[in-house]
């Protein structure tokens, strides 16, 4: 069959959330295209294009080198390698047989039955045909040239598809999954305090999901905590960058806080005492980068400092709202997405963190307000707090970014 027929070749990316957003849809659609940009950044020759619905990424690499990092961009709900076509009749019905054939070469390559079905999606009412007729015409030539394909309109394992546009005809064979949700950086920032546990990463992936550019924040008590810690925080870091290209780690020496609330707070307050620090520090660093909310990895009732009276006592001692994505998973769920995206081995390495500094045997389980402000009473929190946020280093990842 001549590849004559043919145009040229684009990855089709469609999304659906942002589709919904009315007046603010060009902004969405805005965004999403910058994130595509960064993400396919190393592409030689990247060019996006704009289309109702939809986005026509192309490449020198051709539309199949562009899936894998485009399929991790949130915002884009699915994606197809897709050949432009004449809207003639005759040259239609070339192309669309020319990537059936391809299609059964690449994913059928047996001799076995395939059960298919032609979708038309009619978007440009101008075509003359519609889309019902166009599918039985499309889908008799196709039964005529291979006689492995067999009708199943309900439970088709091929579906070849035709996408007639305003701004042109695409026709593809193949699916592939996007993340969903939306652009990240569409919503704001938010900073993510990272334990280095399995949780706080999978919730900073969600609130990307959510269109949230997330910036990282963690604790650091040399020489109780090791170097690995941070070691461990990189690499978890690194392995959300598929998702989110760049990101800003704030490394925050918290040993001085640790060893006054040690040496003066009573023991069993002691984790819910750390937390309220973080907090404090963490709303303070929010603040200069512009983050409007902090964002943990915090399961209702998972640990000691996670029931309701403590969560609540360890949000008052800050002044932005906290996001928790996780608030009623249990950890099976917690897991079963850390896996999915690839941060549960990371996670499993060993390296303490900070709130295991100086663990008390029996940790408050129901703290109460009066109690932990007479604990703090001792304190001199604007001076332990101003002096961690001045010793915080920032790292970026990656660190050319």
């Amino acid at each position: 069959m001549k590849r004559g027929t043919q145009h040229s070749s684009a990855l089709l990316v469609r999304y659906h959330e942002i589709g919904l957003k009315g007046g603010n849809r060009e902004m969405f659609e805005r965004c999403l295209e910058q994130n595509l940009r960064r993400s396919l950044a190393d592409r030689e020759g990247l060019r996006i294009q704009r289309i109702r619905g939809r986005a026509l990424v192309r490449a020198d690499c051709g539309a199949e080198a562009l899936i894998e990092p485009a399929s991790k961009v949130f915002g884009v709900v699915s994606l197809s390698p897709a050949v432009e076509a004449s809207r003639e009749p005759a040259a239609l019905t070339a192309t669309v047989l020319e990537t059936t054939a391809e299609a059964l070469q690449r994913d059928y390559p047996g001799t076995e039955v395939v059960p298919f079905r032609v979708r038309v999606n009619r978007a440009d009412k101008s075509f003359p045909m519609t889309s019902m007729a166009l599918e039985k015409e499309l889908g008799a030539k196709l039964l005529d040239h291979f006689p492995r394909l067999s009708v199943d309109l309900t439970a088709a394992s091929l579906t070849v598809e035709v996408d007639i546009r305003g701004e042109g005809v695409w026709v593809f064979a193949r699916r592939q999954a996007g993340p969903g949700g939306l652009p990240v950086g569409s919503l704001g920032k938010g900073l993510c305090l990272l334990s280095g546990g399995i949780d706080s990463p999978v919730a900073a992936w969600m609130a990307m999901k959510r269109g949230i550019r997330v910036e990282f924040i963690s604790f650091y008590s040399f020489p109780y905590v090791g170097p690995q810690l941070k070691e461990k925080l990189l690499r978890l870091i690194e392995g959300l960058t598929p998702w989110q290209p760049q990101a800003l780690l704030h490394m925050v020496p918290f040993t001085a806080y640790q060893e006054q609330i040690r040496d003066l707070c009573p023991s069993r307050y002691r984790t819910v005492l750390y937390r309220r620090a973080m907090q404090r520090i963490a709303c303070k660093m929010a603040w200069r980068r512009r983050c409007r909310v902090l964002i943990t990895g915090e399961s209702v009732g998972q640990v000691a400092s996670q029931t309701l009276e403590n969560l609540t006592l360890i949000q008052q001692a800050g002044d932005l709202p906290v996001i928790r994505p996780l608030v009623c998973f249990d950890k099976q769920e917690a897991i079963a997405l850390a896996r999915k995206i690839g941060t549960y081995e990371i996670s499993k390495l060993p390296a303490e963190d900070s709130c295991t500094v100086f663990q008390p045997e029996a940790p408050i389980i129901y703290g109460r307000h009066e109690e932990v402000e007479a604990a703090e009473a001792g304190l001199d929190l604007d001076t332990l707090t101003a002096e961690a946020v001045r010793g915080t280093e920032r790292l970026r990842i990656p660190e050319d970014s």
